[in-house]
């Protein structure tokens, strides 16, 4: 009954550690303190979603289905808001890199609860996949925004400014 929704939940896991790794490793090309913190909190968030899932599938894997609702009332922790204006790394290359990758899989974790939203039947998982969706929209919003103005810095820096 609930295989598919354990898959998802163990897919997510891995996609959490993958980004809590990503964001470690890009906090390393920090320039500065803020930004290297700022990822450092981002990559913490990732672990602790990773935390969560593997809890949740705990109470899942059993397949009693109040064990599975119950599971589903705890919330995990919500995404922080950065602003990422003044955050710089070593080059401005590597800031353009950092900022599409972390868009790259902030925006495949948002496709892929939005493809198992649409294959569960059960109620609770979609409000659990309406939610994780909502977090992961969370930062790429914010990487989106830190690549636009990473990419007009690394233009200007190629002398293609004003194009």
């Amino acid at each position: 009954m609930l295989k598919e929704e354990l898959h998802v939940i163990k897919q997510g896991i891995i996609n959490e550690v993958e980004g809590y790794e990503f964001y470690m490793m890009a906090s390393k090309e920090a320039k500065d303190q803020e930004a290297k913190k700022s990822l450092q909190i981002i990559a913490e968030e990732e672990r602790k979603h990773s935390e969560y899932l593997r809890e949740l599938f705990e109470k899942m894997k059993d397949e009693e289905r109040d064990s599975f609702e119950l599971a589903f009332l705890v919330n995990p922790p919500s995404p922080k808001i950065f602003k990422w204006e003044n955050k710089q790394f070593n080059k401005n290359s590597i800031s353009v890199s950092i900022f599409g990758t972390a868009i790259n899989l902030e925006k495949a974790s948002v496709e892929f609860y939005e493809e198992a939203k649409k294959n569960t039947e059960i109620e609770e998982a979609k409000k659990l996949f309406d939610l994780l969706i909502e977090w992961e929209k969370v930062h790429l919003d914010q990487f989106k925004d830190a690549y636009d103005q990473s990419m007009k810095s690394w233009w200007n820096e190629q002398n293609f400014a004003p194009f």
